[in-house]
């Protein structure tokens, strides 16, 4: 029986799957190669590149005019800039593939006596060129995965010793190599102890004819892969289900499959296969990975704490209209990672990956609060959204510039702050959904109350937050604000709205920042608050 995979590349006999080379337009790839071209496939972690490259190599070497194989360069990570020990464990790997895939060992034959006699800034070309010689009726293909996995100088050493090999193909060297990573060469900024300088990936592999993006997938790919499962169980999907896994996913492929294994093999009510499946328990499904944050999104997370994404994902978080020192290598790196898509405005990639973020921000700060979420619901277990934001009105006047400074993401503080005691009250019975981006000036959250309610059974509260700084005033947020909230309102059908206004202009007493007050009517009550 088939399973959606969410570990390591697809076997076909065990998973359900979207065909790795329709995804990446497989004419378009053999004409590479037939036209002898080096280029690059790049696309971000656990979206299917391995499974490609492993289809690509199988299909090549079916077809009999190449000889292909695929390599895994991971294994010289570990050696950092010891770049003879990381080629004995890259040329030890290809020369195993080779055997296995191949059954071809002549490169093992070889390499342990090149490397002694070439040195490890020669020897994987002399290999690599002595191999491809060894028969000239069968061009060889190199697949070399993970390659942006390598550090520093062995980095450079690999894509330099195939740049010098490139002219002698395809008689003395490789007729095509695939380089595959999370990120295209280009933007491999490479930090070279021996030379003692930085450099570019574009300038140690210039031969690169061309990038390939794997994308994720298409709207029409994400109900093919889920249909497989009706086809081999008879366990039907709701027109709704189909359409959470889409809206939750955006079709990132792990996410996607990560998904429908939770909805149809962790979930008791999944397992009956006589239930067809809904968009609540994809919603549900949707809960529980976020909660566990399982390798894909830890690996995600562990991220943020990299300069260069929080100089993107800060102003994201925070809504500012102008990025400031926003670069666009740093935009592009954040891109490659797939945390983030679109242009105007930019955001994050996905509903799931909207949600991952702030809460991995502020964990901590979650457990550190001490205000029990009992005290927000009444007998008849309503949440008291009135005197929740009063309390956390009174918390950020005492204790925001020490709990701000806490986050390393300070510009997005009072929002992260805020999201952090939400959470930790709604978290015990209800959900909250974040809406935020580059540009937006603000950020939309809103509460669902009980999470758990059936359909237009739960109350719906919009909370809206604004940032006052210098050049600007309390009166023209709160009318801003104001617009923005009641169109937010009318679009989630919400009985309620708050508008927060966070002033955080120096000059300012708490005297003056602090109050609470209704909106004028019209619509759905709405209550301002400063702070």
């Amino acid at each position: 029986m088939r399973f959606f995979n969410t570990a390591g590349p697809i076997i076909p006999d065990q998973h359900y799957y979207v065909p790795p080379l329709e995804r990446l337009d497989r004419a378009a790839l053999r004409r590479l190669i037939d036209q002898w071209k080096y280029f690059v496939l790049h696309a971000p972690r656990q979206t299917g590149k391995t499974s490609a490259l492993l289809a690509l190599t199988d299909e090549l070497n079916a077809a009999g005019a190449h000889r292909c194989l695929y390599v895994n360069v991971e294994s010289g990570q570990s050696a950092r800039e010891d770049v003879a020990a990381a080629m004995r464990a890259i040329l030890n790997e290809l020369a195993g593939e080779a055997r296995i895939v191949l059954e071809d060992s002549f490169p093992a034959e070889i390499w342990p006596e090149v490397l002694e006699r070439a040195g490890p800034h020669n020897c994987l070309r002399e290999v690599l060129s002595r191999w491809a010689a060894a028969d000239h009726r069968r061009p060889l293909v190199l697949l070399i995965d993970e390659i942006d996995a390598l550090v520093g100088d062995t980095l450079i050493a690999v894509l330099r010793q195939l740049r010098a090999g490139y002219a002698r193909r395809p008689r003395h060297f490789p007729q095509s190599v695939i380089l595959c990573g999370v990120r295209d060469v280009r933007d491999y900024r490479i930090r070279s102890t021996s030379e003692n300088a930085v450099v570019t990936g574009g300038s140690a592999f210039n031969v690169k004819a061309e990038s390939r993006r794997l994308g994720d997938f298409s709207v029409t790919e994400v109900r093919a892969l889920l249909v497989q499962h009706t086809a081999e169980t008879g366990q039907p999907w709701t027109d709704d289900a189909v359409e959470a896994v889409w809206e939750l996913t955006q079709g990132q492929p792990w996410l996607v499959n990560a998904l429908a294994y939770q909805a149809c093999d962790r979930d008791p009510a999944g397992r009956d296969r006589r239930s067809p499946l809904t968009g609540a328990a994809i919603r549900t499904a949707g809960e529980q990975l976020i909660l566990r944050r399982d390798t894909h999104l830890d690996q995600l997370t562990d991220k943020l704490q990299e300069a260069r994404v929080r100089s993107v994902i800060e102003p994201l978080l925070s809504g500012v209209r102008d990025p400031g020192a926003l670069t666009e290598d740093d935009l592009q790196y954040v891109r490659d990672l797939g945390l983030v898509a679109g242009d105007r405005p930019l955001r994050i990639a996905n509903p799931i990956y909207r949600e991952v973020v702030p809460r991995a921000l502020t964990h901590t700060t979650q457990e550190l609060l001490y205000h029990d979420p009992a005290w927000y619901v009444d007998a008849a277990g309503n949440l008291l959204v009135a005197e929740l934001l009063t309390a956390f009105q009174e918390f950020f006047r005492e204790h925001s510039e020490h709990w701000v400074q806490r986050f390393e993401y300070q510009e997005a503080g009072p929002q992260l702050l805020l999201q952090a005691f939400l959470q930790r009250i709604v978290n015990h019975g209800g959900l909250i959904h974040r809406e935020y981006g580059l540009g937006r000036m603000r950020t939309d959250l809103l509460i669902v109350w009980p999470a758990e309610a059936p359909p237009g059974r739960a109350r719906k509260t919009v909370i809206e937050c604004k940032v006052v700084r210098p050049q600007r005033s309390v009166a023209e947020a709160v009318r801003e604000g104001l617009g923005q909230t009641r169109a937010y309102l009318d679009r989630c059908a919400a009985q309620e709205g708050h508008l927060l206004i966070f002033d955080r202009r120096p000059d300012r007493s708490w005297e003056d920042k602090v109050f609470r007050r209704a909106a004028p009517p019209g619509g759905a009550p709405i209550t301002v608050w400063g702070m």
